[in-house]
C-alpha cells in the first residue's frame, strides 16, 4: 500500500460520487495519469476503487456519515482495507480509524459480517433501499442470491473472432504471451484465468478477439443469422454484438447497424475494420423515417434495447448509485416504444430478438407480454426466451426473447 495509490483511489471515488462521473472513465484517466505504474499498482487502483464502489453503503454505514470531501473517501478506503484484515499504515488520513473506539467498532462489524448476523440486506449487499425493494418485489425467490452474485468481481471474457482465427488458435497464441484462458464449451468464448491487459496482446490489433461477456455472447447465436441474410441491428451502440453477427454470417449478406449516436457508429466502423467485418453498413437514426424505410425488409432484427443495466453491476457497480426510480420508469417506456416502432422492420416469416442486460421481469418478459397483446405485437409469436441471472453461470445477468413474425 502506497499513499500515492490510495490518494488516486480517494480522488477517483470523489469524482464518481461528488462530480457524478462514470467509474470506467475515471479509472481509465487515473491509470493514464500514471504511465510508469506497474501492473500491480494499476490493479490496486482499479480493484480498490471498484470494491469501495460495490460496498459503498456498508462502508458509509460503518463510517457513520455521508462522504463530502476527499478526506472522507480516504476513510472509506481505510475501512475497506481494515475489513480485509489489512494493517493500516500510520498515516494521518487513517488516524481516526486507529482510535480504540473505532477499532472496536470495526471488530464489531467484522464479527457481524462473519457470523451472518442481522444486518439489513440493503446494507450488507450495499444497494439503495428503493432498488432493494424493487428487486425483492420482482425477484422474490432469488433476489438475495442475485445481489450477492452481483457483488463478485466480473471475469474477463474474450470472444474469438472466427473471421480471423479459431478459439483453439487464439488460446494457444495467448498462452505463448503468458495470458492463460479456459474455453467455454460450444462457444467462441475464452475466460481469462488471471486478469491481464489483453489490449497489449500482439493479436488484439490484428482483430483476433473482442472483449465480451459470456452472457452477451449468447445473443447473436440466439438470433441465429445465416450467411446471405439481411440483418438489422437497430440499437448497435459500439457494435459488440454486430461484430459477432458478422462473424456468424461469414461476411456474406448485409448487416445494417443503427444507433441514435453517430459517435458510437464511428467506433463500430473502427472495430469492424480491425475485425475484418466487411458486410456492415452503418446508419444514424435521425427520425422515425429512418426506421420506417426499413419496414418489412429484414430476415433478422436485433433489438438490444436501453435498460437499467442491473445485470451488469459486477462491471459497472457505480450504476446502482446513479440510477433513480424515475429513470427505470422512463426506460420501460422507451423499451416498449422501440418494440412497437421497430418490430415491423422484420419481414413476414423473419425473426426478431429483444435483449436487455437487465434482470428485472418488468424490463424483460413483462415487456414481451405487453408487446404481444398490442396491435403490432399480434403479428408476432414468441418462440422462446432465455433468462440469465448472474448466479446461474457466474457471468452477467441477461434476458433475450426470440419472436417470429407471422406470415400473411
Amino acid at each position: 500500500m502506497h499513499p500515492i495509490l490510495v490518494r488516486i483511489v480517494a480522488q477517483s471515488l470523489q469524482q464518481i460520487f461528488l462530480e457524478n462521473k462514470h467509474a470506467d472513465k475515471v479509472i481509465e484517466h487515473a491509470l493514464r495519469s500514471q504511465p510508469k505504474a506497474g501492473s500491480r499498482d494499476r490493479a490496486f487502483i482499479a480493484e480498490t476503487t471498484y470494491e469501495v464502489l460495490r460496498y459503498f453503503r456498508l462502508y458509509q454505514e460503518i463510517l457513520g456519515k455521508t462522504p463530502a470531501q476527499e478526506w472522507d473517501f480516504w476513510q472509506l478506503a481505510g475501512i475497506h482495507f481494515a475489513l480485509k484484515n489489512t494493517d493500516l499504515p500510520p498515516w494521518r488520513e487513517f488516524e481516526a480509524l486507529k482510535t480504540p473506539a473505532f477499532v472496536e467498532k470495526l471488530q464489531h462489524w467484522r464479527n457481524m459480517l462473519a457470523q451472518d448476523q442481522e444486518i439489513p440486506r440493503s446494507v450488507r449487499e450495499s444497494i439503495p433501499e428503493w432498488l432493494d425493494q424493487i428487486g425483492q418485489q420482482e425477484l422474490p425467490d432469488s433476489w438475495t442470491q442475485t445481489l450477492h452474485a452481483l457483488n463478485q468481481p466480473a471475469s474477463v471474457v474474450l470472444r474469438a473472432n472466427r473471421l480471423r482465427t479459431t478459439p483453439e488458435n487464439l488460446q494457444k497464441t495467448l498462452h505463448a504471451e503468458s495470458i492463460e484462458c479456459r474455453p467455454m464449451a460450444n462457444s467462441d468464448a475464452l475466460v481469462l484465468r488471471v486478469r491481464k491487459n489483453v489490449f497489449q496482446s500482439s493479436v488484439f490489433k490484428k482483430g483476433w478477439f473482442e472483449v465480451q461477456d459470456f452472457s452477451s455472447q449468447k445473443v447473436a447465436p440466439f438470433l441465429a443469422p445465416e450467411p446471405g441474410m439481411r440483418v438489422v441491428d437497430a440499437c448497435a451502440g459500439g457494435g459488440g454484438k454486430t461484430l459477432h453477427l458478422a462473424a456468424m454470417m461469414q461476411n456474406k449478406g448485409v448487416i445494417i447497424a443503427m444507433d441514435t449516436h453517430a459517435w458510437k457508429l464511428e467506433e463500430l466502423r473502427k472495430r469492424a475494420k480491425r475485425a475484418g467485418a466487411s458486410n456492415i453498413e452503418t446508419r444514424v437514426i435521425e427520425s422515425k423515417k429512418t426506421i420506417k424505410r426499413l419496414y418489412n425488409s429484414a430476415d433478422r432484427l436485433l433489438l438490444d434495447v436501453p435498460c437499467s443495466g442491473l445485470g451488469v453491476l459486477r462491471r459497472n457497480p457505480d450504476a446502482k448509485w446513479k440510477l433513480q426510480p424515475e429513470q427505470i420508469d422512463h426506460l420501460r417506456q422507451t423499451q416498449q416504444d422501440i418494440l412497437q416502432s421497430y418490430a415491423p422492420i422484420t419481414k413476414p416469416g423473419g425473426r426478431m430478438v429483444y435483449a436487455t442486460c437487465s434482470i428485472l421481469p418488468s424490463e424483460n418478459q413483462d415487456q414481451i407480454k405487453t408487446f404481444l397483446s398490442s396491435e403490432v405485437g399480434k403479428q408476432f409469436q414468441l418462440i422462446t426466451d432465455n433468462k440469465i441471472l448472474p448466479q446461474d453461470e457466474g457471468f452477467d445477468g441477461f434476458y433475450m426473447a426470440l419472436l417470429e413474425r407471422k406470415k400473411d
